[in-house]
C-alpha cells in the first residue's frame, strides 16, 4: 500500500533520519517506538504529506487514501456534535446532495425525450450505486457506535461542540477519522485525551479495522494489543521487528545482546588501531601505515548500544516522618463551579498506607478532588480532615502553571532540595534524563515530557509520606514511565494517583475511587478486577443509552406525523393517535414475547447450573442473555409510556 525508498530528514547539518527503506501492508498495524525526539512524529508527518522536505520517496499505490489525526481543530461555530461528526463523510454528503438536487430536477422537469433528461435519470442510478457501495443509509449506526465508544452520551448529539473542552473535542475529531475508513489511518498519541473505558473501547475497535495502522503511543498495553508489527527508531535508522510490542521487547534484546557483543568487539579492534596509531606515528619507516590507519579508523560506523535497564537508576521516594492512621477523611464534601456540579455527598476514609487509583471520565471531578486534598482548592461543600504528621507532595497535571519559567532546570531542581539530598540534585537529574547542557535550559522552553521529568524530579529531593499524582505518566517516553512506577513501588507511604493507563498501575494500587455522574463509588480490588467489573456495566449502559436514543427518536416521528396529517374529518388526530397506539401495541406484543423466551433461557441455564459447573462458553451466553433481557425490559417500559 504504501513504499518509503531511502528516507532521510537533517537539519543544520545532523540527521534525524538516513536511508530507512520500509513498506507498509494493508493489514499492518504498526507501532512506532523510540526515545521522546527520536522522530516518531516527524515520520507520520512525513508518511500523511504534511512535511514533504525530505530525501527519498514516499510512495503509495494507486489512489489510496490516508488519514492522520492532527492536533489542531478547525471545527465551524454553531456545530452540534452529530453534525461535526457528520462532515467525517464529505464525499457521501456530496454524492447525497447530488442526488437531492437530481431528484428535483427529475420531478420538476418536463422534457422526458431530451438526451439531458436521460443523462440526469444515469447519474441517479450512478449516485444511488455509489451510495449502497459505501453504505451511505447505515451512516447513523456508525456514528451511535463510534461516539458512544469514545465516552458521548445521547443528549451530548444535540450539543454545541463549543461547550465541550478541548480534549473532548479531540473525542470528536478522532471519531471522524475512525468513521472515514482510510486505507491508512495515522494516529498520533490518540490516547492522550481519553478515559479508560474510551482507551479500551478504541483497542477494539483498531484491532478489527480493515486498513492499515501507524500508531505512536506510549501505552504499552494498548500497542501489544493494536499492533502486529513494530517499528523502533533509533540512531537515525527504523528497524522493523515483525512483531507486537511484547514479542518486541523480547526480540529487542536477544538483538541488543548481540550488538552488546559486536561492540565490545568492536572497541576491541579500534583499541588496537589507535595503539598501532600512536605507535607508529613516530617513526619515518612507518608514518604512512599510521596515517593509512587513522583514515581506515574515521571511516568506522561506530557500533551504538542504548541502556534500556531501568532498574540500574534504584531512585526512591525520600520517607518523612510516619503519620497517623488516618490519612484523609471526609463527609458530604462537593464541588461546583458556578451552576456547574463537579460532584457531591462524596465520603471516603483514607489511611496509612492505602494505595489508590481515582479513575472516571474526563470531566467528572478527579482532579478537583486531587487538588482539594493538595489545598489548592479552598472553595468547597462539606468537610474533609488532614491526619496527623501527614505530609502531601503534589505532582500537578499542569506542569507550566507549577515550574518558574526563567529558573534553569537545576536552579528548580536545587530550590527544592533540602539539606540532605543536595547533594543528589544532579545524580537524579541524570536518572530523568537531564544530561550535560541540559541542566542549563529554561523551563520555559521545556517540552510537555520534560516539564513532567523535572516536577517529579523536583518530588525525589523533599522528603513525603503522602503522593497525590495526577497524570505523571503524561508525554512520558516507556523508559521514564518505568523508572517513575519502580520508584512508585518502593514507596512506603499512601499514595494517590490518577491515570488511565492500565500498565502503570497494575500492580501500584489495591483500591479505586471511580468517579461517575457527579459521585464517587469505592471498589476494593486491583485495576484488572476493576475493569472486569466495568465491561460489564459498560455493555448494560450503552445498550440502555441506545434504547434512550432510538426512543426519543420514535417519540418525535409519531409527533411529527400527528402535526402534519392534514385536517380531513371531524377528528383527524384521534384517528392518528389510535394508529399509532396500535402500532405501539403490537410492538409491546414482541416485546413480551422476547422477554418471555429470554426469561426462560436463563431459568434453564440457572437449572443447569445446580448439576454441573457451566463451561466459560456458557457462561458467557448467560451474562449476554441477562444485558439483552435488562434492555429489552427497559424497551418496554418506555413502550407503555407512550400508551399512557
Amino acid at each position: 500500500m504504501l513504499s518509503v525508498q531511502g528516507l532521510g530528514l537533517h537539519h543544520s547539518g545532523n540527521y534525524l533520519f538516513q536511508n530507512v527503506n520500509f513498506t507498509i501492508k494493508k493489514d499492518d498495524k504498526v507501532g512506532l517506538v523510540g526515545k521522546n525526539g527520536a522522530g516518531k512524529s516527524t515520520l507520520l508527518k512525513m508518511l500523511s504529506g504534511e512535511i514533504t522536505f525530505y530525501e527519498g520517496n514516499v510512495v503509495p499505490e494507486g489512489n489510496i487514501t490516508i488519514g492522520f489525526l492532527k492536533q489542531d481543530l478547525d471545527f465551524v461555530k454553531g456545530r452540534t456534535v452529530w453534525n461535526e461528526t457528520m462532515q467525517a463523510f464529505e464525499q457521501i454528503n456530496a454524492w447525497k446532495n447530488e442526488l437531492e438536487d437530481v431528484n428535483h430536477q427529475l420531478a420538476t422537469r418536463t422534457d422526458y425525450e431530451s438526451d439531458s433528461y436521460t443523462n440526469l435519470i444515469n447519474r441517479m442510478t450512478e449516485l444511488n450505486d455509489l451510495l449502497m457501495n459505501h453504505d451511505a443509509y447505515n451512516l447513523e449506526g456508525d456514528m451511535e457506535k463510534v461516539l458512544f465508544g469514545l465516552g458521548f452520551k445521547a443528549d451530548d448529539f444535540q450539543k454545541i461542540t463549543d461547550e465541550f473542552s478541548g480534549g473532548w473535542r479531540m473525542r470528536i475529531e478522532l471519531a471522524k477519522l475512525l468513521l472515514q475508513k482510510n486505507d491508512i489511518m495515522l494516529l498520533d498519541e490518540p490516547t492522550n485525551h481519553l478515559d479508560m473505558e474510551s482507551i479500551i473501547w478504541l483497542e477494539n475497535f483498531l484491532k478489527d479495522y480493515p486498513g492499515a495502522i501507524v500508531l505512536v503511543s506510549h501505552d504499552k498495553q494498548f500497542m501489544t494489543a493494536v499492533c502486529n508489527r513494530t517499528f523502533d527508531i533509533n540512531n537515525k535508522k527504523v528497524d522493523d521487528y515483525k512483531a507486537n510490542y511484547s514479542k518486541y521487547l523480547v526480540m529487542r534484546e536477544e538483538r541488543r545482546e548481540k550488538l552488546i557483543q559486536a561492540k565490545k568487539n568492536q572497541d576491541a579492534e579500534i583499541k588496537q588501531m589507535e595503539d598501532n596509531i600512536n605507535k607508529f606515528r613516530a617513526s619515518a619507516t612507518k608514518a604512512s601505515f599510521a596515517q593509512s590507519l587513522i583514515k581506515k579508523l574515521d571511516k568506522i560506523e561506530r557500533i551504538e548500544v542504548d541502556n534500556e535497564d531501568v532498574s540500574k537508576f534504584n531512585i526512591r521516594f525520600v520517607q518523612s516522618v510516619v503519620p497517623g492512621k488516618v490519612i484523609f477523611e471526609a463527609e458530604n464534601l462537593g464541588k461546583s463551579y458556578g451552576q456547574k456540579k463537579v460532584f457531591d455527598d462524596v465520603d471516603f476514609f483514607v489511611q496509612r498506607g492505602d494505595r489508590i487509583a481515582l479513575l472516571g471520565q474526563n470531566g467528572q471531578g478527579k482532579t478537583t478532588l486531587a487538588k482539594i486534598l493538595a489545598g489548592d482548592i479552598k472553595d468547597y461543600s462539606g468537610t474533609w480532615n488532614l491526619g496527623h504528621n501527614v505530609n502531601i507532595g503534589y505532582f500537578a497535571q499542569n506542569q507550566e502553571e507549577v515550574l518558574t519559567p526563567n529558573k534553569t532546570v537545576l536552579e528548580e531542581a536545587e530550590d527544592a532540595a533540602t539539606e540532605e539530598t543536595r547533594p543528589r540534585v544532579r545524580d537524579l537529574l541524570g536518572s530523568f534524563l537531564f544530561q550535560g547542557e541540559a541542566v542549563s535550559k529554561k523551563t520555559k522552553v521545556l517540552s510537555g515530557g520534560e516539564r513532567n521529568r523535572l516536577a517529579l524530579c523536583k518530588l525525589l529531593l523533599r522528603p513525603f509520606n503522602t503522593l497525590i499524582m495526577d497524570e505523571p505518566t503524561n508525554h512520558l517516553d516507556i523508559q521514564s514511565k518505568e523508572i517513575i512506577k519502580l520508584a512508585l513501588q518502593k514507596f512506603e507511604g499512601t499514595l494517590i494517583v490518577i491515570s488511565h493507563d492500565r500498565e502503570f498501575l497494575q500492580g501500584l494500587c489495591d483500591k479505586i475511587f471511580e468517579f461517575r455522574d457527579g459521585k464517587m463509588k469505592e471498589f476494593l480490588g486491583n485495576i484488572d478486577e476493576y475493569l472486569e467489573y466495568r465491561q460489564k456495566e459498560t455493555i448494560r449502559e450503552i445498550s440502555a443509552e441506545k434504547a434512550k436514543l432510538h426512543g426519543e427518536e420514535e417519540k418525535a416521528e409519531v409527533k411529527a406525523k400527528v402535526e402534519e396529517k392534514p385536517a380531513a374529518n371531524n377528528n383527524p388526530s384521534s384517528a392518528i393517535v389510535s394508529k399509532e397506539q396500535k402500532n405501539i401495541q403490537n410492538k409491546i406484543k414482541k416485546v413480551e414475547e422476547k422477554i418471555s423466551e429470554l426469561e426462560t433461557l436463563i431459568e434453564e441455564m440457572e437449572a443447569s447450573f445446580t448439576k454441573e459447573n457451566p463451561s466459560d462458553e456458557t457462561l458467557e451466553k448467560y451474562n449476554k442473555a441477562k444485558e439483552e433481557l435488562d434492555v429489552t425490559l427497559q424497551e418496554w417500559e418506555y413502550l407503555g409510556t407512550q400508551l399512557d
